[in-house]
């Protein structure tokens, strides 16, 4: 992803692009000083695999897999795209277009060279141009796709600038596959499955997640990311298996959905009052609004991730690292976030690690504390009059030496208070009086 336009507001003024390879198995960093490719083979370490200083102000660098083949574009040359040998620090080829290189996008087969209002299809293995889209609508972000996949090698990128179509392109036999309507708002992320038989879909609204089938188009998913307010998606990823899907935008949640039809139950006679609520809720979408019909059958998030941070660009990845499912975040922070994935339960994802983009030393990880709610509940115990009042708090240091003479439960909603406006998230404090004999 292309940092340049927010290196400047974020505190890491060297960073101008951060992305996974094609396989999630390293990150390739682009800096004013260059471009360097990171390893994602542990969490505890961030390992550099190759530091070039040969090139300045790098904003677009793409590694073919694990190869040492690399794409590079510098802002000091902005049309000109450079493929590399960067083991042997020789350059293969160069070339020039007629305007500013938005995206780069590689496959074993095929090499994309986004334009704003074009795209150049080039033969990967002699870098001749095969094919060129013209006339694409407006798209200034560089917004495309390119399949891993060398069955189902597809290109998609936008088909309107004013509504979510998706252009499905064959770059195999050099047509055009489909066109898929799949927002009513122009679309702002879009990513194939490693089998390049799915495609994930995202507008500007930032509401609603859609997977389709490639290249039939028909719709296999629709997930609900929230209803409240709209947001900028930054990324979508698929994880390596097809099973799980990322979606990261400019707010501080990341979410993960997961790919799998629901079972139909036998229908059950309700005996609670929940229970007959939720099948007159049902029952009652037949005659309601299609709106208000579709957010009953649209799929909520498996997993969430609570970033440290909002309002920064970031790109997101699921990797297998050390036989564990773990969901990295790269942001414009300088940053790179490894959470853990619980592939059973989901939930709240736990930060594990944050590593600094530019390979240097972390200080102590202030963000992990910040983060401690992850940590167990743990319990303390403080004496009153004949009772004894047991606080369940993530920080029970804050709390082990004050003194509370009078009703407990109202000085701890004080302090939660206080405390979490200093932090922007509140404590989970949980107050509970029994009798002294009870502990």
């Amino acid at each position: 992803m292309n940092l340049a336009s927010q290196s400047g507001e974020t505190g890491c003024s060297q960073l101008l692009f951060a992305n996974f390879n094609q396989d999630n198995t390293s990150l390739a960093v682009g800096t004013k000083s260059g471009y360097k490719f990171f390893s994602l083979s542990s969490v505890d370490k961030l390992e550099q695999i190759y530091e070039c200083t040969d090139t300045e102000d790098v904003c677009i660098v793409e590694r073919l897999f694990s190869s040492s083949l690399v794409a590079i574009v510098s802002l000091k040359a902005p049309r000109k795209l450079k493929v590399c040998h960067f083991k042997k620090g020789t350059e293969i080829c160069n070339y020039s277009y007629s305007n500013t290189i938005l995206a780069v996008k590689l496959n074993r087969q095929r090499l994309i060279v986004c334009l704003e209002e074009s795209l150049y299809i080039h033969n990967i293995r002699d870098m001749k141009v095969l094919h060129t889209i013209r006339e694409t609508p407006p798209n200034p972000s560089g917004l495309c796709a390119l399949s891993i996949s060398n069955d189902n090698c597809y290109l998609a990128y936008p088909g309107s600038a004013t509504i979510g179509e998706v252009q499905v392109f064959d770059t195999v036999n050099l047509r055009a596959a489909n066109m898929i309507p799949a927002h009513d708002s122009p679309l702002a992320a879009v990513v194939f499955d490693a089998s390049g038989t799915k495609l994930a879909t995202a507008s500007e609204k930032g509401t609603v997640i859609r997977v389709f089938s490639i290249p039939e188009g028909q719709k296999l998913f629709e997930f609900r990311r929230g209803v409240k307010r709209c947001v900028s998606i930054c990324s979508l990823a698929f994880s390596m298996e097809g099973l799980y899907l990322s979606a990261s935008s400019n707010t501080e949640t990341v979410h993960i959905f997961k790919l799998e039809t629901q079972k139909e139950k036998p229908t059950e006679e309700p005996t609670t009052w929940g229970g007959y609520f939720g099948k007159v809720l049902m029952a009652s979408t037949t005659y309601l609004p299609s709106q208000v019909t579709e957010m009953f059958t649209q799929g909520r998030a498996f997993a969430t991730v609570r970033l440290p941070f909002s309002g920064h660009k970031n790109i997101c990845a699921l990797a297998l690292i050390q036989k564990i499912p773990r969901l990295l975040v790269a942001a414009a922070d300088g940053y790179l976030y490894l959470y853990n994935l619980d592939p059973q339960e989901g939930g709240e994802c736990t930060l594990m690690k944050q590593h600094r983009l530019d390979g240097s030393a972390e200080p102590p990880n202030e963000i992990l504390e910040q983060g401690s709610h992850d940590r167990p509940l743990t319990a303390q115990t403080y004496n009153t009059a004949g009772m004894k009042d047991v606080i369940l708090t993530n920080w029970p240091s804050k709390y082990t030496s004050a003194v509370f003479n009078q009703d407990l439960s109202d000085h701890c909603l004080i302090a939660c208070i206080r405390y979490g406006a200093a932090v922007k998230r509140p404590p989970l404090i949980t107050v509970k009086r029994s009798p002294k004999t009870l502990l």
